[in-house]
C-alpha cells in the first residue's frame, strides 16, 4: 500500500523525534504501538520513567512575506487525548506495569519545509495533563 503525503510527512516527524529523544538520553522502548482505539507514537524510557510521546508534523510553504501556518499541537484535540488515554492504559495493561508507575506524556511539534522535508523547527512540550 502506498503511503500518502500526509502520512509520509508523519513518518518524517516520528523520525526526527526519535532521533531529538534519543540524543537527549532517552531509549525507545516502541514506536507506533497501535490498538483500534488509538495509537501512541513513541514510548520512550528515561530514569526509569515511562514516556508516552505523541508527535504531531506539519510541512509548511515559506512565502517572502513570511510563513504562514497552523501550529501542529493544535491537532491535539479532546477526542484525540481521549483516545490515546485509552491507549496508554491498554500499553500499561499489556505490560503487566501498574497504572501508579511513574509516566509522562509529552508532544514533540514538529516544523519541515514542504519541498524538502528539511527540519526547520522541532518542541518538545513535556508532561502534559491527558
Amino acid at each position: 500500500m502506498t503511503k500518502t503525503a500526509k502520512r509520509l510527512v508523519g513518518d518524517i516527524g516520528e523520525d526526527f523525534a526519535s532521533d531529538y529523544l534519543k540524543e537527549a538520553g532517552f531509549k525507545i522502548l516502541e514506536r507506533n504501538y497501535l490498538r483500534r482505539w488509538g495509537e501512541i507514537d513513541i514510548i520512550a524510557q528515561k530514569k526509569g520513567i515511562l514516556y508516552f510521546v505523541e508527535v504531531k508534523t506539519i510541512a509548511v510553504t515559506f512565502h517572502i512575506n513570511g510563513v504562514e501556518w497552523h501550529r501542529p499541537e493544535d491537532n491535539l484535540h479532546r477526542r484525540k487525548l481521549a483516545r490515546l488515554k485509552r491507549a496508554i492504559q491498554t500499553y500499561l495493561f499489556d505490560t503487566k506495569r501498574s497504572i501508579e508507575d511513574e509516566w509522562e506524556f509529552s508532544a514533540i511539534t514538529v516544523i519541515l519545509k514542504r519541498k524538502t522535508h528539511e527540519l526547520y523547527k522541532l518542541e518538545h512540550l513535556e508532561n502534559l495533563i491527558i
